[in-house]
């Protein structure tokens, strides 16, 4: 399969990218900074480029079976900005399939079930920025025809794979406090061989 990581430097992309390798898939990685991988593979191609650039989008996207995208909100609106482009890169390639990871924050709310998380009392975040900005996302996707699953994880330690984890369509697993890097890459990478979650979230939680 031929995967487009983007977001592979990332905490969580770049242990997608080591999961698919593995798997001996193909991966090209879009990023601003090539050096920051220190992955030598045959099976992988950086590309320097920019997710807010069109030509650099659309440029990533030939050949390309499913997109995995592990972006963070670094305090601006890529984001947002960006899925705009990659929506529209996507159709124009014809590939069907994105798994975005998202935040437990766009999740919905158990004790008001019509908010979402983070504009409830659920939510323990003093600041939502980051969660708005996956929720512009979150609205973006929602309105395109692509098969898309948002992967939504709590607080998210570096911590180590313990591969037993819980996870729940459009809620925060109960009583979920936390997930660590590598689960929450691994349950995203795993994705691209499932369609149990399409055009839904995900809560991922231990």
């Amino acid at each position: 399969m031929n995967i487009l990581i983007l977001g592979a430097t990332g905490r969580v992309g770049c242990q997608i990218v080591t999961f698919a390798l593995r798997d001996r898939h193909h991966v090209t990685a879009l990023v601003r900074t090539p050096e920051k991988i220190q992955i030598n593979n045959e099976n992988l191609t950086i590309l320097q480029g920019n997710v807010l650039n069109k030509d650099d989008i659309v440029r990533a996207m030939r050949e390309i079976d499913v997109v995995i995208s592990a972006l963070n909100t670094d305090g601006t609106t890529t984001l947002s900005d960006s899925m705009p482009l990659i929506i529209e890169a996507m159709e124009y390639a014809g590939i069907k399939r994105i798994i975005t990871i998202g935040t437990a924050g766009i999740l919905q709310s158990r004790t008001s079930p019509n908010t979402l998380r983070y504009q409830s009392s659920e939510s323990k975040r003093k600041s939502v920025r980051a969660a708005k900005e996956h929720h512009k996302v979150y609205d973006i996707l929602k309105q395109s025809t692509l098969e898309w699953t948002i992967v939504c994880p709590t607080y998210l330690p570096d911590g180590k794979s313990v591969g037993n984890y819980r996870v729940d369509r459009n809620f925060l697993p109960e009583g979920g406090v936390e997930i660590s890097v590598p689960d929450t890459a691994e349950f995203t990478y795993n994705l691209i061989n499932s369609n149990d979650y399409i055009q839904s979230r995900v809560g991922i939680a231990y």
